[in-house]
C-alpha cells in the first residue's frame, strides 16, 4: 500500500508519499493540474494507493479527479489535523508528509466528503443568497447617497414605482447621479438574477421530500429548507441533534479544568451559511409561542442578551431539522400535514 499526503493549493502543490513501512518513497512539487498529478500517480507503481489532503480552498476538482482514477480519497479536517501535528518546523513538504504519516498511522481527522449533487445543490443555495448580500449591499447605497442630499421619501419601498419615478427627476451633480443609475441598474440586473435562482431551487427542492418535511418548522421557508437540506445533505451521519448542532458551530466553546467548567461564545466552525440562514429563520420563528418561550428565558429580560438568544433559538430550529430530516413523518412538534 501506498500512503500520499498532498499540500493542496491553486497553482502548485506539494506531494509526499509512504510505503506500507513508512518508508519516503517521493517527495515532490508540483503544478495543480491533473496531468501532473496522473503522472506522479503513474510512478508510484502499480500497488493499490490512499491519498490524504486537507479540506481547503477548491478542492473539488481533486475529489472528482480522484474518484475517476479509482483511488481512495481521505479529505482531512484543517482544524483537528493542526491540533495532532502542529510543529516548530511548518512549510509544504512538512504539511505534506504529515498526511501521508497520519493516513498510514489511522490517525487522520477526517471530514465528509459531499457527494457531486450535494457540492451542486450548495453551489446553488450559497449563489442566491450572494446575489441578494450584493443587491442589500447595492441598496445600502442608494439609502446613503438619497440621504446626503437631504431626499427622504416617505415611502415604505423606496425601490417602487413611485419613488423611482422621484428618483428618475432628481438632478445630481454629475458624478452622484451618475452613481445613482448605475447603483439601480445593478439593482434591477441583480433582481432578475434573484428571480432566476428561486427558480432553480423550486425545480431542485420543491419536490424534495427532505426540504418538504422542514416547511411546517417556523420561520422555514423554502430557501431555509434548501439550505439546511444542502448543507447537512446526509442526516444519518449525525447520531444526534447536539452532534449536528455542534458540527454547524451553533454549541458554546468549552474550558473545562478539574472541577471548573467554563463556557463561552458559539464555535462558528463549520458552514457558515448554515449558521447564518437559521439565524434569520429565528428571526421569523418568535411569533410561534414554543420559541418565543425559549427565546425570553434566555434573553432573560435583558436587550444585551438579544443575539444570544436568537443563536439560541437558531440552535432550537436546528435541531427540530434535524428530526424532521431523520423521520419520514417529520418533527413531531411540527409534523408535515397529511
Amino acid at each position: 500500500m501506498i500512503y500520499v499526503g498532498i499540500d493542496l493549493h491553486r497553482k502548485w502543490s506539494q506531494l509526499a508519499a509512504l510505503d506500507a513501512a513508512g518508508e519516503p518513497q517521493l517527495s515532490r512539487r508540483i503544478p495543480s493540474r491533473p496531468e501532473d498529478f496522473f503522472r506522479v500517480f503513474g510512478e508510484l507503481g502499480p500497488e493499490p494507493m490512499e491519498v490524504a489532503f486537507e479540506a481547503t480552498f477548491g478542492c473539488s476538482w481533486l475529489i472528482d479527479l480522484l474518484a475517476d482514477a479509482g483511488i481512495p480519497a481521505h479529505m482531512a479536517h484543517p482544524l483537528a489535523t493542526k491540533a495532532i501535528a502542529a510543529g516548530r518546523v511548518k512549510n509544504d513538504t512538512v504539511d505534506a508528509r504529515t498526511l501521508a504519516y497520519l493516513l498510514r498511522a489511522n490517525l487522520l481527522p477526517e471530514a465528509w466528503i459531499a457527494p457531486v449533487e450535494a457540492r451542486e445543490a450548495r453551489r446553488l443555495v450559497r449563489m442566491r443568497a450572494s446575489l441578494v448580500r450584493l443587491n442589500s449591499r447595492l441598496k445600502c447605497q442608494v439609502h446613503a447617497l438619497l440621504a446626503d442630499y437631504g431626499v427622504n421619501p416617505e415611502l415604505t419601498d423606496v425601490f417602487g414605482l413611485q419613488c423611482r419615478r422621484i428618483m428618475a427627476e432628481l438632478r445630481l451633480p454629475e458624478v452622484s447621479q451618475h452613481r445613482l443609475e448605475v447603483n439601480l441598474r445593478l439593482i434591477d440586473g441583480l433582481a432578475q438574477e434573484v428571480k432566476a435562482a428561486d427558480q432553480m431551487l423550486k425545480q431542485r427542492f420543491g419536490r424534495d421530500a427532505r426540504a418538504l418535511r422542514l416547511l411546517p418548522i417556523p420561520g422555514v421557508g423554502l430557501f431555509t429548507s434548501a439550505t439546511v437540506v444542502a448543507e447537512v445533505w446526509d442526516v444519518s451521519r449525525f447520531p444526534s441533534p447536539r452532534r449536528l448542532g455542534s458540527w454547524a458551530g451553533l454549541t458554546p466553546r468549552e474550558h473545562s479544568s478539574g472541577e471548573h467548567t467554563r463556557r463561552g461564545h458559539i464555535s462558528k466552525q463549520g458552514s457558515r451559511w448554515l449558521r447564518w440562514v437559521l439565524v434569520e429563520a429565528a428571526t421569523h420563528a418568535l411569533p410561534d409561542p414554543q420559541l418565543r418561550e425559549v427565546y425570553l428565558r434566555v434573553r432573560r429580560g435583558s436587550k444585551d442578551r438579544d443575539q444570544i438568544a436568537r443563536v439560541a433559538v437558531a440552535h432550537r430550529l436546528l435541531t427540530l431539522c434535524y428530526y424532521a430530516l431523520r423521520d419520514e413523518a417529520g418533527c413531531r412538534a411540527y409534523p408535515v400535514s397529511a
